[in-house]
């Protein structure tokens, strides 16, 4: 079996993220017919592993299981150095049940108040996984150092983008237009890791 997305295929994005859809599909040139997780009603598995890798590789077997198609998952996150890496692969369920990254972003910055560090550095992880319902899977990794600022910037991108300056950068990727961030981000490394296995 060949292991190679075909330009013009429908893909199973296993999120219930718009945000997140939208960046894929951005991504991927607008090359494929992308269509969520959340679209097909499909439930959100359990992330029981402890890697973004491994938590990328479950949810895009899930979603390829569920839905008889390719899926691909992403699995990302911020990882603050003086929090030993923390919130890393709960960065979204530091958010609650309502997704409230408001909350999140406080919660990185009492947290670091709290133990009185100045070390305000961190990474964005991005792990892909692209699944195929009968069994193969192949999973990459993309990874973006920087440094957080408080309060939160800027209104653009989603998630904790407004605290994160990336390396050689003096705005947060919520300031940053998209274009830019879209880029060099976690995630577009991770991308351009996959289609050098899958695509080109």
């Amino acid at each position: 079996m060949t292991l190679k997305l075909i330009k013009g295929m429908r893909l199973v994005a296993a999120t219930h993220n718009p945000g997140k859809a939208r960046e894929i599909e951005a991504l991927l040139d607008g090359d494929y017919r992308i269509v969520t997780a959340g679209a097909l009603n499909l439930p959100e598995p359990d992330e029981t592993e402890t890697t973004f890798v491994g938590n990328a590789m479950l949810k895009a077997r899930h979603a390829a299981q569920l839905s008889g198609e390719v899926s691909l998952a992403d699995d990302s996150g911020v990882s603050v150095a003086a929090l030993d890496g923390a919130p890393g692969i709960f960065s979204a369920r530091w958010a609650g049940p309502s997704k409230d990254f408001a909350l999140a972003m406080k919660k990185v910055e009492d947290r670091l108040d709290e133990i009185g560090s100045s070390d305000r550095r961190a990474w964005f992880t991005s792990a892909l996984a692209v699944a195929w319902p009968d069994g193969p899977c192949v999973v990459v990794e993309g990874v973006v150092h920087g440094e957080l600022t408080f309060p939160p910037r800027g209104d653009r991108g989603f998630g904790y983008d407004p605290i994160f300056i990336p390396e050689g950068q003096a705005l947060t990727y919520g300031e940053l237009d998209p274009a830019v961030k879209e880029a060099d981000s976690h995630r577009t490394r991770a991308f351009m890791k996959l289609k050098a296995a899958l695509i080109d």
